[in-house]
């Protein structure tokens, strides 16, 4: 039997093990802190790269080297930026670049637009990664979806349209500027299915990309439009079309202050087309923190406001929490469309 006097020697042994192992964690837990700390004062301290899931000159394109210019330019941010284009899929290539890469890398951001919640709805060309495998870090611009006829068109608002849709839906074609059950298609969609028109039963015709389209309204190789109402306006101005309604919660200003709201024709529908900022699924939070502080301050500084002015954008700031809260709603909707079209995988 073990003496008294053994079983105080191993009791202290065994004390003193515990005890430098506490000291040992507390030590490394501390040192991570320490870490986390010096990374979160010192961030960012690599030269940083925005992948742009579309080719030069595009929408996404824009909005990311505007962004990095007016950070550049405001002092903002003091870090190199680069912004890198990964066309192809309707944006799935981008976004399969990105997610295949660290995903706690803190000096990589991803800048996608609607596409990235309806690829990984939809049947056809789906895309197996969603918002939830990134970070959503802000909303910073939004624009809003506009049905658009010929100016000769005989039709001079919505319920006259959706009326004849609704008798005969094969009757009229529909041109967009993306793929079937992609943006543009949805944008007339979601006030179609609302006003009872059998949208799976409507002809649409796909362009490659939303100026091909409106030459084809213009040129009489289709009767409608379905685009974003930024890209109206010189045509609007112009005399060559006729903008029906907007997806819009309220009426916009300045050179569209005329057209109605899908809401306002009776039609209870609203469609954002956003274009947003995302990091890494594993992003530190000392990241996030920064980004949110950053973007905030950018979006009210006037060489951010002549930016949407001149694109013909609203200024659609949303915070990483507020943005995450959106996507998930917009999930919903465009969940429902895709299902009314067949299209829902």
């Amino acid at each position: 039997m073990m003496s008294i006097l053994n079983m105080k020697k191993w009791g202290g042994l065994l004390t003193a093990g515990a005890l430098a192992f506490s000291l040992a964690a507390c030590s490394e837990s501390g040192s991570s802190g320490e870490k986390n700390k010096e990374a979160a004062l010192s961030y960012p301290d690599k030269p940083i790269s925005i992948n742009a899931p579309s080719g030069a000159g595009g929408g996404l394109d824009t909005t990311a080297r505007a962004m990095t210019k007016v950070l550049s330019d405001t002092g903002l941010n003091k870090q190199s930026m680069t912004v890198e284009n990964k066309p192809g899929g309707g944006q799935a290539v981008g976004l399969a670049d990105f997610i295949a890469q660290d995903p706690k890398d803190p000096n990589r951001l991803f800048l996608p637009s609607v596409p990235l919640i309806i690829n990984n709805l939809k049947k056809e060309g789906n895309s197996p990664h969603s918002f939830r495998d990134l970070t959503p870090l802000a909303q910073l611009t939004k624009d809003y979806g506009a049905i658009v006829v010929p100016a000769n068109s005989k039709y001079k608002d919505l319920p006259s349209l959706f009326k004849d849709l609704k008798n005969k839906p094969e009757s009229l074609t529909l041109a967009g500027g993306s793929s079937p059950g992609s943006q543009d298609h949805l944008v007339a969609m979601l006030p179609a299915v609302k006003a009872g028109v059998d949208a799976s039963k409507i002809k649409y015709v796909s362009y490659d990309g939303g100026g091909e389209a409106m030459t084809a309204l213009i040129g009489g190789n289709a009767d409608v439009l379905a685009t974003d109402i930024s890209g109206t306006g010189e045509y609007l101005k112009a005399g060559k079309i006729r903008v029906l309604g907007v997806s819009s919660p309220e009426r916009l200003e300045g050179n569209f202050a005329d057209i109605p709201t899908y809401k306002e024709e009776g039609i209870d529908a609203e469609f954002t087309i956003w274009r947003g900022l995302f990091g890494p699924k594993n992003m530190p939070d000392y990241a996030v923190d920064y980004w949110n502080k950053t973007l905030a301050e950018m979006t009210q500084t006037k060489e951010w406001q002549e930016v949407l002015k001149t694109n013909g954008w609203e200024n659609g700031y949303k915070d990483s929490k507020e943005f995450t809260a959106f996507l998930e709603e917009q999930e919903v909707l465009v969940g429902e469309i895709l299902k009314s079209l067949n299209m829902h995988k």
